[in-house]
């Protein structure tokens, strides 16, 4: 069963399409990782989601509801992080956690959840300036988690972080289905890093879908076309660099 559908799914600015005519299939109960290069269309793919950007074209369904006939009720079952996360400097974590709390109408055992989830419960009182940017993130993750979304949509959340810091996100968001039953769409520039966490991937380039299914039928696909198949990068670059030389386009 697909959580979330799209069908010709489509974004267009004067003169400039970031996303063409996508049709996704995202599993539910999985985490999908949601590849391209910068300016692929992911983010923007991510907001049409949120309801952050307008769609021109096409439409998409999460958990069978249809936007934006349904979007109070998709918002409230989706938690979010897209790009840094935001928090009142001079409140501590777990008072930023209890403000979106509030504002979702959620139990106060909520907060807490979230910070254990989140491996924040010790560093709940510190002042959310004073947190290193790995907290910074988790605390990101814990705001969207809190309240357990069947859905969450995380937009590049190992950005910034040191090899430590990316192996920790990494590993909590692995961890999210089978813990919580929730879906993870989670986007990143990097196939190495999809490898580790995500069962099933959808590749973007300049706002088309490349492919999407399992990382081996991205291996035997690649293999087909004459693709390097040893290393998932060369690979999935060697793929990029097809479709751009098919376009026209130099990145």
């Amino acid at each position: 069963m697909n959580i979330i559908e799209t069908k010709n799914l489509t974004k267009s600015y004067s003169g400039f399409t970031a996303v063409s005519g996508i049709n996704l299939h995202i599993p539910k109960g999985e985490v999908y990782g949601f590849l391209g290069p910068n300016g692929a269309g992911k983010s923007t793919t991510m907001k049409m989601f949120l309801g952050l950007v307008k769609a021109t074209s096409g439409s998409f369904t999460i958990d069978g509801k249809k936007y934006p006939k349904d979007r109070e009720r998709i918002l409230k079952e989706t938690g979010s992080l897209i790009e840094a996360p935001a928090f009142y400097g001079n409140l501590s974590g777990e008072e930023n956690l209890e403000i979106i709390c509030k504002i979702l109408g959620l139990p106060k055992s909520s907060v807490s959840e979230a910070l254990e989830i989140t491996g924040l419960t010790q560093f709940r009182k510190r002042l959310a300036k004073k947190y290193s940017l790995g907290m910074k993130q988790r605390l990101g993750l814990a705001s969207a988690l809190i309240g357990k979304p069947p859905v969450l949509i995380l937009d590049e959340p190992t950005n910034g972080l040191d090899p430590v810091g990316i192996h920790e996100i990494r590993t909590l968001i692995r961890s999210l289905p089978e813990k919580y039953g929730c879906t993870v769409l989670v986007s990143s520039h990097l196939l190495s890093e999809i490898e580790l966490m995500a069962g099933n991937i959808g590749i973007l380039n300049h706002g088309h879908l490349l492919f999407e299914g399992t990382l081996e039928g991205l291996k035997y696909d690649a293999a087909a076309k004459g693709y390097p198949v040893d290393n998932l990068e060369e690979m999935f670059l060697a793929m990029i660099d097809e479709d751009n030389r098919k376009r026209g386009t130099v990145i």
